[in-house]
């Protein structure tokens, strides 16, 4: 998502394999770009860019420009982007979420990041190296560019800090950080990139937020009376602050519901830049409903958004702003007497900390969710065997499964994949409630020993940091490492992120929830995902992935004023028992969360996928290990795996205590 959250970043050729080159056997491997052939080979998962490349070079001569830094993301810092933000993926063919593309004269190169390696590979890139991210783009930047030459950027698709990062990089070497508000790549696009979104914007209805967005606008506004510095405004540039601000929803990027706006929340107005100013009756009234006033809701057009911040920075003003997603092309038109820095805007905090009415809604989207995994791998267990599923047939039928549990709920993300004939894995969904995250992998043949053995110690990973018990105010990143242990005790990693934020029917990754260097300390009210992995390219990978919330934990003694934390898992997909190693758990993992205590975790009586007086949860998520309902011993045993299963949805609930 940003640029200096990554360790390790993967940079790949992109421009045509050098001249005169004597041709070579070719690579064994069909799916790779192999360049030591004459003519080189070009797998047929890659795109050729060789004529948008040259395009693009001719316009940078235009502009005076050696180097053109293309980046993954849109003018919000949005990890996911619709298709007319998709630059990069259109100049290079490379699809994945994060990656940063630089082009010179007569060399091209993508950087991305371990989850991308494979793919970027397929997609037209050849491996090069392995550095720090930024600073591996840097130094290739002084390779391929000469003292005196222009390196360029589109300020408004880069961060504060990224940007800053490039001009440390760069500063002293005679070459020059140029931004250029002209984006070069549109420039070449030209009337073949897609049209600006124009789906409705609509407004959630109070049952699915918990708090009226006067209620939300007023919090914030008494924030920043109480703050030291008092500022006069709050400027809010990522997507999610503005729709969970106002309560609003819309489609501008797939599986986001979100919509282009930014906002300036100041003590006595509210402006809202968006592409939409003639936003569709409901949401219209909801937002002007009170003016004239200090909630009254003044939408702006779109492009006017630098135009009136800058006007709006002339005054007796302070701007209070999250680094993290706001754009260098914003951020340099407020004058440094005027600006008050926090990585994240008070909106984005506040947004990360659930209320109870949200925390109710995700905890039912869970237990609605897993009833549609469960389904769906029983299904792929029925036909998988028989060689009747393929990625899109597997995909089709989660999307059914979903769908009928879903009916009324408009936006949901079908995040399953077949991985090969051994196992699949079974991925995100949301609904208007809540956005749920689960990974589960699965074998339906005979596990090798590694296969095995990997699984349970990222089994043993999720259960140790998810029943951990830790002090209040405790980054994610200091407990991050309970979820790598087992792995780290026989010399095995995984290369991603352990967790991240999960919305209320908002992005499936929320910032700044989670256990990298930049999250913000763990607070209760906050839902992680728990995810760690293993992969050996080129022959299998694990995910094990859960959905926590923070809460207060019952401990025997309390030192301090604010109780220890711990998690609370809502995720209730059991695991898959033939690739479950017993003998190397502990007893507290084979309990897992039944060792712990939890405050206010009484399940709910009466949820709707249940029978009449029968609870809302499965009691406890690892007790699938230990004594568990009759249905998930059969289930996870592998013996009986029949309809009843999928009749009643007796694997969710149970009665009593």
């Amino acid at each position: 998502m940003h640029a200096l959250q990554w360790i390790a970043a993967w940079a790949l050729l992109l421009h045509g394999c050098a001249a005169g080159r004597p041709p070579q056997a070719a690579s064994a491997r069909s799916d790779v770009r192999d360049c030591s052939v004459d003519p080189p080979y070009l797998p047929p998962t890659a795109t050729n860019t060789t004529a948008r490349l040259a395009a693009l070079r001719g316009t940078m001569r235009a502009h005076g420009i050696h180097a053109y830094i293309v980046p993954s993301t849109d003018a919000h810092m949005s990890e996911y982007i619709a298709e007319r933000d998709s630059r990069l993926g259109w100049l290079t063919g490379f699809t994945g979420s994060a990656g940063t593309g630089v082009v010179t004269q007569d060399k091209a190169a993508l950087w991305t990041d371990s989850r991308y390696w494979t793919q970027a590979e397929r997609q037209g890139g050849k491996k090069k190296e392995l550095q720090t991210w930024i600073e591996s783009i840097g130094l290739w930047i002084l390779e391929a560019v000469p003292v005196g030459g222009n390196i360029s950027l589109d300020p408004f698709l880069f961060s504060i800090d990224t940007w800053n990062s490039y001009s440390r990089a760069l500063h002293g070497s005679g070459r020059t950080l140029l931004p250029i508000e002209t984006n070069l790549v549109d420039q070449v696009w030209g009337d073949q990139r897609p049209p600006p979104a124009s789906s409705e914007i609509y407004s959630l209805p109070p049952a699915f937020t918990g708090s009226s967005w006067q209620e939300k606008v007023a919090g914030i506004r008494q924030q920043m009376e109480q703050h030291v510095r008092r500022p006069t405004a709050v400027l809010l540039s990522g997507l999610e602050e503005t729709a969970w601000l106002f309560n609003l929803r819309g489609d501008d990027i797939p599986y986001n519901p979100v919509f282009y706006a930014y906002t300036l929340l100041t003590n006595t107005t509210i402006s809202r830049p968006t592409p939409r100013p003639g936003a569709p009756a409901p949401a219209r009234q909801s937002l002007q409903a009170g003016c004239p006033g200090p909630l009254c809701v003044e939408l702006r057009e779109y492009g006017q958004a630098r135009t009136h911040l800058r006007h709006y920075a002339q005054g007796n003003v302070t701007i209070w702003l999250g680094t993290e997603y706001t754009t260098y092309g914003l951020y340099s038109v407020i004058p440094q007497e005027k600006l008050l820095e926090d990585s994240y805007s008070p909106v984005m905090l506040a947004k990360a900390v659930k209320n109870t009415k949200e925390q109710k809604l995700l905890r039912a989207a869970h237990v609605r969710d897993a009833v549609a995994v469960i389904q769906y791998l029983l299904w792929l267990e029925k036909m998988v065997p028989q060689g009747q599923v393929d990625e899109f047939s597997g995909a089709q039928h989660i999307d059914t499964l979903r769908h009928g549990l879903n009916a009324a709920l408009a936006h949901y993300r079908c995040g399953s994949r077949l991985v090969g004939a051994g196992g699949a894995r079974a991925g995100s969904g949301s609904g208007r409630d809540g956005t749920t995250d689960i990974t589960r992998t699965v074998h339906w043949g005979v596990p090798t020993p590694l296969q095995k053995e990997a699984y349970t110690r990222v089994l043993m990973g999720n259960i140790d940091l998810s029943r951990l018990v830790f002090p209040p105010n405790t980054a994610g990143r200091v407990v991050e490492s309970f979820a790598r242990r087992a792995l780290w005790d026989v010399g095995l990693n995984y290369g991603h992120g352990t967790g991240h934020g999960i919305g209320n029917f908002l992005s499936v990754h929320e910032w700044p929830v989670g256990f990298q260097s930049n999250n913000v300390p763990l607070t209760a009210g906050m839902f992680t995902s728990i995810e760690p992995g293993y992969y050996r390219d080129g022959e299998f990978g694990i995910r094990i992935e859960d959905v926590a919330l923070v809460v207060e934990a019952q401990t025997e003694h309390q030192t301090g004023e604010k109780p220890f934390l711990t998690f609370e898992v809502v995720s209730l997909v059991p695991y898959d028992r033939n690739l479950i190693d017993l003998r190397l758990l502990s007893p507290e993992q084979r309990w897992g969360n039944q060792s712990k205590r939890v405050q206010g975790s009484q399940p709910d009586r009466g949820h709707p996928h249940c029978p009449e007086g029968a609870g809302g949860r499965v009691p406890m998520r690892t007790s699938h290990l230990g004594s568990m309902p009759s249905q998930e011993d059969l289930w996870m045993q592998g013996t009986s795996r029949t309809k009843r299963h999928t009749e009643g949805l007796a694997i969710m609930c149970w009665q009593g205590e």
